[in-house]
């Protein structure tokens, strides 16, 4: 089995070949996936006996937290758009941010969100806002993708209670309150800089094009449903409740934990607040809620929602065999053992120990446990504020998100976007978020021992 720098090698030429299928051989992205994840644990050296149950076991595991997720996510949101309530959505959004600023206010919405729901979820859920901005703005969808999925990703890598962060908190032994504060003050300026400035920046210069045909799936059953008038118009107080019913219930959850823990009632809504049951539920109350205001039968809406949701289960269980296939060969201990011997500022090396293992795991929350649980026992030894430290590697965690990462593909078909659209609005983005945030993590250290807990 391959060790060392030809793991690396081996990785980058994966990457390259899996580009080379899709976008030069015009390849399924399902197949071309899983072509590249069993030739990967071949051409690596992990017995061929065991590649073809590794990748499977990371297809399964994927599908495990967000199969019945995207199922559910994309009833709902086709019953929300055929209802007219998405529409009402964004008018409202208008309102508050005005047209010029919408995207700034998907953005900080998808920030506060991901908070308390994981980002996947979030996505699912709020992506049904992004055409329908796009449509009423004239803004490029590529923007608002940008501004959504940056927005999610920050908060999902930098603000606790979110797992990621909160680890990041215990391994480094910060105190969770500040750890929070300045989780936020980093947050808002990562979100806007990569959410929404670049968002803008790159919106101009990628033209989206729903025809392509990786997307013409989902494009096609997504333009059905939103164009057709509604029969009865819906208002924007139910829309917008409608929207929030979810995210309610998954809050219900941690606020029960952090309230009242191993009570009946914790568990009860711990129950009711579990991500898929919560979506399961608000897909029920909208079927029962929104019947007078449906422009088509609910056979044609279910029968649309399951073509689209079909292709995209597979390309996001695809992703995942890929980064299992890459997380068995080793790289991640590889990068561990090269970088602890690089003499760069403390700092600079947790960002950038987190921002590899992010790009070569595909994981946000795995390069944080894993760079936190290294790093943090060492803050005091090596002569930083161990909130600082955490905060650097919340702030690799956040950007580089390649094809071996399930939420690439969950951004690239909820989103609409081709491969290279996704890399440059949504990994890239990601990416000057990260760099934002650590910039504001330099700041905040010439304040040390003047600011509380720093």
């Amino acid at each position: 089995m391959m060790t060392g720098n030809a793991l690396i090698i081996v990785f980058l030429l994966s990457l390259a070949a899996l580009f080379f299928l899709i976008l030069k051989v015009k390849l399924e992205p399902f197949l071309a996936l899983i072509g590249v994840a069993l030739g990967t644990g071949i051409v690596i050296g992990l017995p061929i006996s065991e590649v073809p149950g590794i990748a499977a076991s990371g297809f399964g595991s994927t599908l495990t937290g967000v199969g019945i997720l995207i199922g559910l996510g994309v009833i709902f949101g086709q019953f929300l758009a055929a209802s007219g309530a998405i529409g009402k959505i964004a008018q409202a959004v208008l309102k508050l941010f005005g047209v010029k600023k919408s995207p700034a206010g998907l953005a900080i919405t998808g920030t506060a969100v991901s908070i308390s729901v994981y980002f996947d979820a979030a996505f699912v859920i709020l992506s049904g806002l992004i055409k329908s901005l796009s449509k009423k703005t004239g803004i490029s969808i590529v923007s608002f993708v940008t501004a959504l999925g940056v927005g999610l990703i920050v908060s999902h890598s930098m603000i606790a209670p979110t797992p990621g962060p909160l680890i990041v908190a215990e391994n480094t032994g910060s105190d969770l309150g500040l750890f929070i504060i300045y989780g936020l003050l980093c947050a808002i300026p990562a979100t806007l800089v990569g959410g929404y400035f670049y968002g803008m920046f790159i919106g101009k210069r990628v033209k989206h094009s729903g025809e392509v045909d990786e997307d013409a799936l989902v494009s096609e059953t997504s333009a059905t449903v939103e164009e057709v008038t509604p029969k009865k118009e819906i208002s924007t107080g139910l829309s917008l409740g409608l929207l929030a019913l979810p995210i309610v219930l998954i809050l219900s959850n941690t606020i029960s934990d952090l309230l009242f823990p191993g009570t009946g009632a914790a568990t009860v809504l711990g129950f009711i607040g579990d991500k898929n049951v919560a979506l399961f539920i608000s897909v029920v109350i909208a079927l029962i809620v929104l019947r007078p205001y449906l422009s088509q039968t609910k056979d044609n809406i279910y029968t649309e929602a399951i073509n689209s949701a079909g292709m995209i289960i597979l390309i996001t269980g695809a992703g995942g065999a890929f980064g299992a296939v890459i997380n068995e060969s080793g790289i991640g201990d590889h990068l561990i053992s090269t970088m602890q011997s690089w003499s760069i500022p403390v700092l600079l090396l947790a960002f950038i120990f987190s921002q590899i293992l992010r790009a070569s795991l595909g994981s946000a929350t795995v390069a944080l446990v894993t760079t936190s649980s290294i790093l943090g026992p060492m803050a005091v030894e090596l002569g930083t504020s161990p909130v600082l430290l955490g905060l650097a590697i919340c702030a690799g965690a956040v950007g580089l998100s390649l094809p071996n990462d399930s939420g690439f593909w969950v951004v690239n078909r909820f989103g609409k976007l081709t491969i290279v659209q996704t890399i440059k609005a949504w990994s890239l983005g990601g990416f000057v978020a990260g760099l934002t945030a650590l910039g504001v993590v330099f700041i905040l250290s010439l304040f040390t021992g003047i600011l509380p807990g720093l």
